[in-house]
């Protein structure tokens, strides 16, 4: 989603990627429809002609409407489909797993790997964890660099589609394989489920309005053997059959900088008042767009008024032709806008789209902290869904509860073969596994995954927690990554566990509101910060305060003391120093965000910041954006 956390979606899919189920039953990859099907359709098409009058919308074609119309119903009926069929699994979990299993190792048996491991030889789950290791990236490592080389047949049977590289907020990016099999199973058993899900929940999704999506366009680079290497999402040129249904414009996604791209997200959108949805991987994207809407409303405003685009903006002259070709002076619309800002930010989304029906983003693990501020700000009274739990390694759950305030993912049992590690035996050097059908609710377990692209038994470095079953299938909630754990001496304070304390503490701060924040350990920076027993630095951005007290600072180390016995008792002794809490400026995290992009080449489509910072220089960075 993706894993969804800071890497709970590692990699999310839109969800609107849906309506490309014409194109992909089509090509063969989507099962073929029954023979009355189609005839329903059609008359559902002139049915909804009905429909379509009663909507005002602006800038839409007859057969832009039309296409939207069916393509919602075609992928209904599928959704509906696959529900079923995923309701038929989760009561025999157990065979379906072992299928899952033995499906991916006949189809990789005639590979280097496949016979190295004797695939073909293995007949159930017992057999092929007896004769295959618990592996990490460095497991693939090799392999994987051959196959961007050129080399075939190594790990998988096909070429891969692409070179996925994962976003690394938990350490280096690594670079895995990514197969048709992998988007066919997310799109089936991910996208059309959870598109049915939302449907139910919310019936005003069905509606013909457009969506703002924003995402962008990535850099690509190609292996030695031309195998694209790059992120594994959704991004405009896989959406291009699709973009009709957006409000930004296709010439748009032609401008290569996030921020001129945004901004015409943004010109685009509010011109169209009747949006309906609001969409990205991420509720982080989300928050950072409204934020740039903040800062440069006026500016978009007279754009409207002027039907020009700002020549602030660097368009090639064939681009801003295309674009301002769709634009006209619109001085009634401009006003309404002037007004909406002129009335403040909070709630301003629904004041700019009166019938805007729901945010569909991410907004759980790292992304919590900005479903909470677009909630309480500029989203507030929008409802909220995060589809996905899933990851560059492909779909690992699914969220049938969309109204629920807390996220939790059904897993899909014919995703991926999953096996969990007991939290209290993460360490261990030959740690026994249990399968779906084992773990017990209430208990944290890491996640093994066997996939469709060439893993197998591999740690993906997630700690969920099952909170519960549907029939025989697990009902998890992620929290936290492995590698975002502050432990300067053994006492391992995860994400969820830090985040819980900063919150009680934040809101012992009169008048503060979070914005965003990260850790670093005290030895990473060195002699940056002087000689001290070992420590967390913590970097806060927040609203409504310019400077913190000492009282105050000392609040996040007590609530941390509370909520952590073990953290509390390396306080007493003095083997962990007080933590140093540093306010910075306005800004700070966002800036942080775009050096951390350009240093890992990541994508705006994927980026989850890191809330434990192991390099040096993004610490130093904020310690030199530090005010208080």
């Amino acid at each position: 989603m993706l894993k969804m956390s800071s890497s709970w979606f590692r990699v999310a899919l839109p969800l609107c990627f849906a309506v490309s189920s014409v194109a992909l039953a089509i090509s063969g990859q989507i099962p073929a429809m029954p023979t009355p099907l189609p005839a329903v359709i059609g008359l559902c098409s002139v049915a909804g002609m009905a429909l379509i009058l009663k909507i005002k919308v602006e800038n839409r074609t007859l057969s832009s409407l039309l296409s939207q119309h069916v393509a919602v119903k075609v992928v209904g009926w599928l959704g509906r489909r696959q529900r079923r069929k995923l309701e038929a699994d989760t009561l025999k979990v157990k065979e379906v797993q072992q299928e899952t299993l033995l499906k991916r190792l006949r189809k990789s048996a005639d590979t280097y790997y496949g016979r190295q491991y004797d695939f073909s030889s293995i007949k159930d789950i017992k057999e092929f964890q007896a004769c295959h290791p618990i592996t990490t990236y460095t497991h693939y490592q090799d392999l994987i660099n051959r196959i961007a080389a050129g080399e075939e047949k190594l790990i998988i049977a096909e070429k891969p589609l692409i070179l996925a590289m994962t976003s690394g907020t938990s350490g280096s990016s690594a670079m895995l394989l990514s197969t048709k099999d992998t988007n066919t199973e997310f799109f089936l058993q991910g996208v059309t489920v959870c598109l049915d899900a939302m449907q139910q929940a919310f019936p005003e999704t069905k509606s013909l309005q457009r969506t703002t999506k924003f995402f962008y366009t990535p850099t690509f680079r190609q292996s030695e053997a031309g195998i694209p290497i790059g992120p594994n999402s959704s991004t405009p040129a896989s959406s291009r059959h699709i973009l009709n249904l957006y409000t930004t414009p296709a010439p748009a996604f032609k401008v290569p900088g996030e921020k001129d791209t945004l901004y015409l997200h943004l010109l685009f959108a509010l011109k169209d008042p009747n949006v309906g949805t609001l969409e990205s991987n991420f509720a982080s994207t989300v928050f950072y767009a409204f934020s740039a809407l903040q800062e440069r409303w006026q500016e978009l405003v007279e754009d409207i008024e002027r039907g020009k685009i700002s020549t602030a903006l660097s368009l090639e002259p064939k681009v801003r032709a295309k674009l301002e070709a769709l634009m006209k002076p619109d001085p009634q619309r401009a006003a309404q806008l002037r007004a909406h800002f002129q009335d403040g930010f909070r709630g301003i989304a629904k004041r700019l789209w009166p019938h805007l029906n729901l945010v569909l983003a991410v907004d759980s693990g790292s992304n919590q902290i900005y479903g909470e501020m677009l909630r309480e700000s500029y989203c507030k009274g929008v409802p909220f869904y995060s589809p996905f739990y899933a990851a560059t390694e492909g779909l690992i759950g699914v969220n049938l509860w969309p109204q629920e305030s807390e996220r939790r993912y059904l897993l899909c049992p014919r995703s991926m073969f999953c096996e969990f590690l007991p939290e209290s035996s993460l360490d261990e050097e030959a740690p026994h596994t249990l399968l779906m059908e084992e773990v017990k609710e209430g208990e944290n377990y890491e996640l093994l995954v066997t996939n469709a692209s060439g893993l197998y038994r591999y740690r993906i470095g997630d700690i969920v927690k099952v909170v519960g079953f549907h029939n025989q299938c697990p009902i998890v909630e992620f929290q936290y990554r492995r590698g975002q754990m502050l432990n300067v001496r053994g006492e391992k304070v995860s994400e969820a566990l830090f985040l819980s304390a900063l919150k009680k503490a934040v809101a012992q701060w009169p008048g503060a509101q979070l914005v965003d924040y990260c850790c670093a350990e005290s030895g990473i920076l060195g002699d940056t910060i002087g000689g001290s027993d070992p420590h967390y630095q913590v970097f806060l951005e927040l609203k409504g305060v310019r400077r913190l007290t000492e009282e105050q600072r000392h609040k996040l180390d007590i609530s941390l003391q509370q909520d952590s016995a073990v953290y509390k008792s390396f306080r007493i002794k003095g083997s962990i120093g007080p933590m140093r809490v540093q306010l910075v400026a306005e800004g700070a995290f966002n800036k942080l965000r775009k050096q951390m992009m350009a240093y890992s080449s990541t994508s705006p489509n994927t980026f989850k910041m890191q809330r434990v910072l192991r390099r040096k220089e993004y610490a130093e960075f904020l310690l030199g954006k530090t005010i208080s």
